[in-house]
């Protein structure tokens, strides 16, 4: 697609971490309008920036959320949760709220905004996977963005007859409280949000943030048990 410039976006997730960075370059990228959402409300002095209250899990705050940003260009899903999740011994309810958020999440954003991109010419739809929907070792965690990278799939093709371009964007570690305490290499929250409207904007359907992320893709031709965390290291 072309420049982000002059567009309208919704960014949610957008009060910190790589939404905030999202919501940052956006705006240097010369965005009209940036809606950004978090779980309580919350204020921003600038005056392109509309703070809206959003929780993924609910599809009743995600329709009014699509209602309010009726002149949305741009959707951003990058709300997610990280949470205590092994599949066979952890807590059966982290996983399930695990799911919700980061499958179902940004499912019921794309379906509510879905109609508003396509009254405002197509536009554009920008899920935040991980370079953990292609390892096995990370629970639940990664069982969701391995679903989730499926889900933004299928909407590509869903999506296409009403020309809404649909990003999928693959990350490692990022410097952010959600993985603080991880010793791993990181990239800045700006450096991914950066690497993400470059791709959009020179029309890509999928962004690789990192060089982790490019060599675990490169990796899926190979041996399945190859496929682990710690083939991320």
């Amino acid at each position: 697609m072309a420049s982000v410039a002059g567009r309208v976006a919704v960014v949610t997730g957008g009060r910190r971490g790589l939404g905030a960075a999202l919501v940052d370059e956006l705006l240097a990228r010369g965005a009209r309008k940036v809606y950004s959402t978090a779980r309580a409300a919350y204020a921003d002095g600038r005056r392109e920036v509309v703070t809206a209250e959003l929780e993924v899990r609910s599809a009743e705050s995600v329709a009014a959320l699509a209602e309010v940003a009726a002149d949305a260009e741009l959707v951003f899903n990058n709300a997610g949760v990280l949470l205590p999740s092994a599949l066979l011994t952890g807590d059966v309810a982290n996983a399930v709220e695990t799911f919700d958020v980061n499958v179902f999440g940004p499912l019921r954003v794309a379906r509510a905004f879905a109609p508003v991109l396509a009254a405002n010419g197509g536009g554009a739809l920008v899920n935040m996977h991980s370079v953990l929907s292609w390892l096995a070792g990370s629970g639940a965690y990664g069982a969701s963005k391995a679903a989730a990278w499926s889900v933004t799939n299928s909407l590509r093709l869903e999506l296409a007859p009403q020309r809404t371009h649909v990003v999928g964007v693959h990350a490692g570690f990022i410097d952010t409280d959600m993985v603080s305490a991880v010793e791993r290499p990181k990239s800045t929250p700006a450096e991914v949000a950066a690497r993400i409207l470059d791709g959009l904007e020179a029309g890509a359907t999928e962004v690789l943030a990192d060089d982790v992320s490019a060599t675990v893709k490169a990796a899926l031709c190979g041996p399945v048990e190859h496929l682990t965390f710690s083939a991320a290291g």
